[in-house]
């Protein structure tokens, strides 16, 4: 949990930096910096407290009621005393693609979407796994940094289209030269995309391993989540997610395909593996005593 804490904090100071840089390179003057570092400000605040809202409006999620869907908050709720944590607030996404991610600052301001596809696809059991899954998340306090790392990866990808549209039609000097500083706003072009990817892929990979995990000490139950793991996969790419690239490495399952050189900065490790992890858990059932890791 610890180690969350300081990643949110080098994410967030990654992003201030950043906006700052932007901010001076882009204008190319004092202003530029003192005006970076006034929206640094309000962005990593914004970061940090409306974290969960950003994600849920990117995938125009809608709050569900208990009224709405009983079985499922009985669940939640279920999962939830197991976990010993509060219980999320829930929400349901408009599509039929099948998935379900959780966001949300701590435990006590979390929320866990899943998409009606998920609902309609999985059986109780394997949607059990699933919203363990994301359950696992919120106590290890992984959403916050999720979010925050979205939040990232979209800003570095803003600036560095920004910075490309500063080259064609930033203002010019009386000289008839365009302002701000030529090599950083290339060096933002080229670098943008890739530490986007980069950052994504460091923060996700080890966290979806870990959930799974959570998930079959929640449920005991790993063949379950192994099940559902493969339905999503297989259903998934039959039926496109729409939403901002950014927030997916929060799904349960990334939706967006990634081969040859883009599987290096694939965000989740690959469904194969992870099912047969699971798998392998469930033959050592002792592995389930074991203590949640937060």
């Amino acid at each position: 949990m610890q180690g969350n804490y300081l990643k949110t904090a080098a994410l967030l100071g990654l992003l201030s930096g950043l906006i700052v840089l932007a901010g001076y390179y882009l204008i190319g003057s004092e202003q530029g910096l003192y005006l970076g570092l006034i929206v640094a400000a309000l962005t990593s605040f914004g970061s940090w407290y409306y974290s969960d809202k950003a994600a849920l409006m990117a995938y125009r999620a809608q709050p569900l009621t208990r009224q709405q869907a009983p079985q499922l908050y009985n669940l939640v709720a279920s999962l939830c005393e197991k976990a010993n944590i509060p219980v999320p607030t829930l929400f349901v996404v408009p599509t039929q693609t099948p998935n379900a991610f959780a966001t949300g600052r701590d435990p006590n301001h979390a929320a866990v979407a899943v998409t009606e596809g998920i609902i309609n696809l999985l059986s109780e059991e394997e949607l059990a796994g699933v919203i363990a899954h994301e359950l696992t998340h919120v106590k290890n306090r992984d959403t916050l940094t999720q979010a925050i790392a979205g939040t990232l990866a979209g800003a570095i990808t803003f600036v560095g289209r920004l910075a490309t549209l500063g080259t064609m039609y930033g203002p010019v000097t009386q000289d008839n030269r365009r302002q701000g500083n030529p090599l950083g706003i290339l060096v933002l072009i080229i670098v943008a995309p890739l530490s986007a990817g980069l950052i994504q892929m460091a923060i996700s990979r080890t966290r979806e391993f870990a959930a799974d995990l959570g998930s079959a000490q929640i449920t005991q139950n790993p063949l379950a989540l192994a099940s559902a793991l493969e339905k999503l996969e297989t259903v998934g790419r039959q039926i496109p997610m729409n939403g901002n690239p950014a927030f997916s490495p929060l799904l349960i399952v990334n939706p967006l395909t990634a081969e040859g050189l883009q599987s290096l900065f694939r965000t989740h490790p690959s469904t194969e593996e992870r099912i047969r992890r699971l798998k392998e858990l469930a033959q050592t059932q002792s592995s389930f005593n074991q203590p949640l890791k937060v």
